[in-house]
Order: structure tokens, then sequence, then C-alpha cells
């Protein structure tokens, strides 16, 4: 078994209905965050972290995103011939991002599920799991954190950020404590999801990014369904925490809830106003609005 990060699993089969009408035909990964689909973030920051695979777990209406990150014959040669070369290099940077897997979610039967469709393409070794919808702007990117924690402490980590007051409940909720070396490290000693604001066992909530070990497959095959017959990765991690550490790790940067309409024009917000090119005029745009 390899002990290296190389595969990173993105489950991408929902329907994205809380963006209907605009995802009756658009899978939401491919919904535009200034002038890029929100699932590809997700894969630069794979690729900046170290991994080597992609892995996609999708489920019907999905073709756009193996389309995205194809190569597209007809729009490179229309480019090439139109003499546009800045954009035709723009077209081949998506398809040439990574080496790229698909595997198909028949039944949408749950995260754990999802992620268990990826067993055979992932192997015996450790791997990352990315949630599309989840945006996470950072210096270092956010996986890479959390590889590097990963490699010294040598057991599954899980990325979380603190949640003041009643928002905990939206949230899978960590027990434990905080590290006494880095306290960015919180040492699970369990979970809860989406516990009432009283009864949280702590203000370190999970979000999108795990770095797992392979034994997490074996521990999903066995977990019991629960409601509408889903397979729930926090069970699987919760039977993980039974046999091996688990860490919890508040990353530095920022993220953004992309899955959400109000989260994802906050992203768009912020996301522009970091592009060089239009930065100054967005700014002076919003400053100008009538609030």
């Amino acid at each position: 078994m390899s002990n290296r990060v190389r595969t990173a699993v993105f489950p991408a089969g929902g329907q994205g209905t809380r963006f209907l009408p605009a995802t009756k035909v658009i899978p939401k990964e491919m919904l535009a965050l200034v002038d890029k689909p929100i699932i590809q973030y997700g894969v630069e920051e794979a690729i900046a972290s170290g991994i080597e695979h992609i892995i996609f777990v999708t489920g019907r209406g999905k073709g756009a995103m193996e389309d995205h990150f194809d190569i597209s014959y007809e729009l490179d040669a229309t480019l090439e011939k139109k003499g546009k070369h800045e954009l035709l290099a723009l077209s081949r940077s998506v398809s040439s991002l990574a080496r790229i897997s698909y595997v198909r979610q028949k039944e949408p039967l749950g995260l754990g599920h999802a992620v268990l469709c990826a067993k055979e393409l992932v192997g015996n070794e450790p791997f990352a799991v990315i949630l599309p919808d989840d945006v996470i702007d950072a210096e270092v990117p956010c996986l890479k954190q959390m590889i590097g924690v990963f490699n010294e402490r040598g057991g599954s980590v899980l990325a979380t950020q603190t949640v003041e007051g009643p928002g905990i409940s939206a949230y899978g909720v960590l027990a434990g404590a905080q590290d006494a070396v880095n306290p960015r490290i919180y040492n699970c000693t369990g979970m809860v999801e989406k516990p009432k604001f009283e009864a949280a066992p702590s203000k370190q909530a999970i979000i999108g990014r795990y770095v797992l070990t392979p034994r997490v497959f074996e521990l999903l095959e066995q977990t019991t369904p629960g409601a509408g017959g889903e397979i729930q990765l926090t069970d699987g991690i919760l039977a993980l925490l039974r046999e091996e550490k688990v860490f919890g790790y508040t990353f530095e940067g920022r993220r953004f809830d992309a899955g959400d309409k109000f989260g994802m024009l906050q992203a768009t917000v912020e996301f522009a106003l970091k592009r060089p090119e239009f930065a100054d005029k967005f700014r002076a745009f919003l400053k100008g609005l009538e609030l």
C-alpha cells in the first residue's frame, strides 16, 4: 500500500435542486463562478496539492462535466483557424489539467455510497474526497494543508471551520479536544450529524474536504443504510474512528458554499474582485450601488 495521497474523489451525482430551474439541464457542478465551472476550482485545488488522479462519481445528466474536461476538437480547430491563440491555449489547458476517470453512481444512495463507488479505482491507498460545492480560497490550497497533517500524524483528516451560534446545526460536528501542539488540529473522539445548537459537542463543523485511509471502504460496505436507504460517509468515518486516529483540521483560508444561492453570490463577488482585469471596475460598480 502506498502512503502517498495521489487520488481525489469528487462526488458529483446530485441533482442540484437548490438551483432550479438552471440545473434542469445543466449539472450544478457546471454552473459558472465568474468564468469557470464550480467543479474546476476543486480540480485545480487538487492538482495544486499534488493529486495525480481525479475520479468523478457521476449520475444521469452529467455529460457536460465529461465534455468540459475532454478535448474539444471542433472548438480548438475553430479557434486555431481564427488565430485566437490565447483562447485556444485556455481551452487546451482545461483538457490537460489532470488524469480523470469516471464512475457512475446509478442511484442517489448517499455520500458514503458515492465514495464507495470509487473503491476499485482508488485501490489500497489513502485518498482525498472533495465536495465540489465547497469552494475554498486559500493561499496554500486547503487540501495541501490537510495532506501535510496526514503525512505528519498518520491518520485521516477532516477539514473543519469554526461555526458560532445556531448555524452549527447545519453541519456534522466533531467531538474531541484541541491538539496541545498545533491548535489548528482537533483530536477526534466522535462526531454528531446536524446536532441541535445546545447539544453540539464543539464549534468544529466538518466541511467538504477529507483525507481518508482505504480502510473506510470496507467499513462503508458494512454500514447499514439509514433514512431513504442512504449510506452516510459520517457513519463510515465513525466506524473508522474506533480503529484509527482521525483528526479535524481548521484550514487557513475562506470557504464558500457554492451549493447555496447566497453562497454562490458571495463567492462570485469575492472571486471577481480578485481578478486584475476587471477588479477596479467591479469595485467601483459595487461602491456606486444605492444600498
